[in-house]
Protein backbone atom coordinates (compact mmCIF):
# COMPACT_ATOMS: atom_id res chain seq x y z
CA UNK A 1 0.00 0.00 0.00
CA UNK A 2 1.35 3.43 -0.98
CA UNK A 3 1.95 6.10 1.66
CA UNK A 4 1.51 8.83 -0.92
CA UNK A 5 -1.46 11.13 -0.52
CA UNK A 6 -3.99 10.87 -3.34
CA UNK A 7 -5.10 14.31 -4.46
CA UNK A 8 -7.73 15.15 -7.05
CA UNK A 9 -7.71 18.50 -8.87
CA UNK A 10 -11.18 19.29 -10.12
CA UNK A 11 -12.32 21.97 -12.54
CA UNK A 12 -15.06 22.58 -15.07
CA UNK A 13 -13.79 20.75 -18.16
CA UNK A 14 -10.49 19.11 -17.17
CA UNK A 15 -8.87 20.80 -20.15
CA UNK A 16 -6.46 23.31 -18.67
CA UNK A 17 -6.31 24.37 -14.99
CA UNK A 18 -6.80 20.98 -13.36
CA UNK A 19 -4.45 19.40 -15.92
CA UNK A 20 -1.78 21.98 -15.09
CA UNK A 21 -2.27 21.37 -11.36
CA UNK A 22 -1.97 17.60 -11.79
CA UNK A 23 1.21 18.07 -13.83
CA UNK A 24 2.76 20.42 -11.29
CA UNK A 25 1.82 18.22 -8.33
CA UNK A 26 3.27 15.08 -9.87
CA UNK A 27 6.42 16.98 -10.86
CA UNK A 28 7.00 19.01 -7.70
CA UNK A 29 5.49 16.71 -5.08
CA UNK A 30 5.51 13.30 -6.73
CA UNK A 31 7.52 11.76 -3.92
CA UNK A 32 4.77 12.52 -1.41
CA UNK A 33 1.66 12.78 -3.55
CA UNK A 34 -0.13 11.03 -6.38
CA UNK A 35 -2.14 13.62 -8.28
CA UNK A 36 -5.14 13.15 -10.55
CA UNK A 37 -7.42 15.56 -12.38
CA UNK A 38 -11.00 15.52 -13.59
CA UNK A 39 -13.78 17.86 -14.61
CA UNK A 40 -17.47 18.28 -14.09
CA UNK A 41 -17.46 17.68 -17.86
CA UNK A 42 -14.65 16.55 -20.20
CA UNK A 43 -13.71 19.20 -22.79
CA UNK A 44 -10.52 17.58 -24.09
CA UNK A 45 -6.93 18.53 -23.30
CA UNK A 46 -6.13 22.15 -24.22
CA UNK A 47 -3.13 22.17 -26.61
CA UNK A 48 -1.94 25.58 -25.42
CA UNK A 49 -1.91 24.31 -21.83
CA UNK A 50 0.28 21.43 -23.03
CA UNK A 51 2.57 23.91 -24.80
CA UNK A 52 3.05 26.31 -21.88
CA UNK A 53 3.58 23.49 -19.40
CA UNK A 54 6.27 22.05 -21.70
CA UNK A 55 7.98 25.45 -21.63
CA UNK A 56 8.39 24.90 -17.88
CA UNK A 57 9.64 21.35 -18.30
CA UNK A 58 6.38 19.60 -17.38
CA UNK A 59 4.98 17.19 -19.97
CA UNK A 60 1.20 16.76 -19.77
CA UNK A 61 0.81 15.70 -23.39
CA UNK A 62 -0.18 12.13 -22.46
CA UNK A 63 -2.98 13.33 -20.19
CA UNK A 64 -6.59 12.87 -21.12
CA UNK A 65 -9.68 14.80 -20.16
CA UNK A 66 -11.71 12.86 -17.59
CA UNK A 67 -14.95 13.34 -15.69
CA UNK A 68 -15.23 12.93 -11.96
CA UNK A 69 -17.05 9.60 -12.16
CA UNK A 70 -14.02 8.10 -13.92
CA UNK A 71 -11.91 8.51 -10.77
CA UNK A 72 -14.18 8.15 -7.74
CA UNK A 73 -12.83 4.65 -7.02
CA UNK A 74 -9.40 6.05 -6.02
CA UNK A 75 -10.35 7.07 -2.47
CA UNK A 76 -8.87 10.55 -2.41
CA UNK A 77 -7.24 12.10 0.64
CA UNK A 78 -7.90 15.59 -0.71
CA UNK A 79 -9.96 17.24 -3.43
CA UNK A 80 -8.83 20.63 -4.71
CA UNK A 81 -11.30 22.63 -6.78
CA UNK A 82 -9.46 25.06 -9.04
CA UNK A 83 -12.45 27.01 -10.34
CA UNK A 84 -15.59 28.41 -8.76
CA UNK A 85 -17.96 26.36 -10.94
CA UNK A 86 -16.38 23.09 -9.84
CA UNK A 87 -16.43 24.26 -6.23
CA UNK A 88 -20.15 25.03 -6.46
CA UNK A 89 -20.90 21.70 -8.15
CA UNK A 90 -18.47 19.48 -6.28
CA UNK A 91 -20.18 16.47 -4.74
CA UNK A 92 -19.68 15.39 -1.19
CA UNK A 93 -16.92 12.81 -1.18
CA UNK A 94 -17.11 9.67 0.93
CA UNK A 95 -14.54 9.22 3.63
CA UNK A 96 -12.31 11.89 5.02
CA UNK A 97 -11.22 13.72 1.87
CA UNK A 98 -10.07 17.20 2.77
CA UNK A 99 -11.70 19.83 0.56
CA UNK A 100 -9.63 22.81 -0.61
CA UNK A 101 -10.76 25.54 -2.99
CA UNK A 102 -8.51 27.90 -4.95
CA UNK A 103 -10.03 29.69 -7.91
CA UNK A 104 -7.80 30.41 -10.91
CA UNK A 105 -8.68 32.47 -13.97
CA UNK A 106 -9.70 30.47 -17.04
CA UNK A 107 -6.91 30.87 -19.65
CA UNK A 108 -9.00 29.81 -22.68
CA UNK A 109 -11.68 32.32 -21.75
CA UNK A 110 -9.11 35.11 -21.33
CA UNK A 111 -7.31 34.09 -24.52
CA UNK A 112 -10.55 34.42 -26.50
CA UNK A 113 -10.58 38.11 -25.58
CA UNK A 114 -6.89 38.69 -26.31
CA UNK A 115 -5.97 40.83 -29.29
CA UNK A 116 -2.74 38.93 -30.08
CA UNK A 117 -1.37 35.42 -29.79
CA UNK A 118 1.35 36.74 -27.46
CA UNK A 119 -1.27 38.23 -25.16
CA UNK A 120 -3.32 35.01 -25.25
CA UNK A 121 -0.35 32.83 -24.30
CA UNK A 122 0.55 35.33 -21.61
CA UNK A 123 -2.71 34.47 -19.82
CA UNK A 124 -1.86 30.78 -19.95
CA UNK A 125 1.65 31.41 -18.62
CA UNK A 126 0.43 33.60 -15.77
CA UNK A 127 -2.13 31.03 -14.63
CA UNK A 128 0.41 28.21 -15.07
CA UNK A 129 2.78 30.02 -12.73
CA UNK A 130 0.03 30.83 -10.22
CA UNK A 131 -0.94 27.16 -10.15
CA UNK A 132 2.70 26.12 -9.67
CA UNK A 133 3.01 28.49 -6.71
CA UNK A 134 -0.23 27.20 -5.18
CA UNK A 135 0.68 23.55 -5.67
CA UNK A 136 4.00 24.13 -3.92
CA UNK A 137 2.01 25.17 -0.80
CA UNK A 138 -0.15 22.01 -0.76
CA UNK A 139 1.92 20.07 1.79
CA UNK A 140 1.34 22.87 4.31
CA UNK A 141 -2.36 23.20 3.43
CA UNK A 142 -2.91 19.45 3.71
CA UNK A 143 -1.15 19.29 7.07
CA UNK A 144 -3.61 21.76 8.65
Amino acid sequence: MSSKLKVLFLCTGNACRSQMAEGWANTLLGGAMEAFSAGIEAYGLDPIAVEVMAESGVDISDSSSKVLDDLLHHGFDAVVTVCDRAHQNCPIFPGDAKMIHQNFDDPPHLADRASTDVEARGHYRRVRDEIRDFVSTLPVLLAK
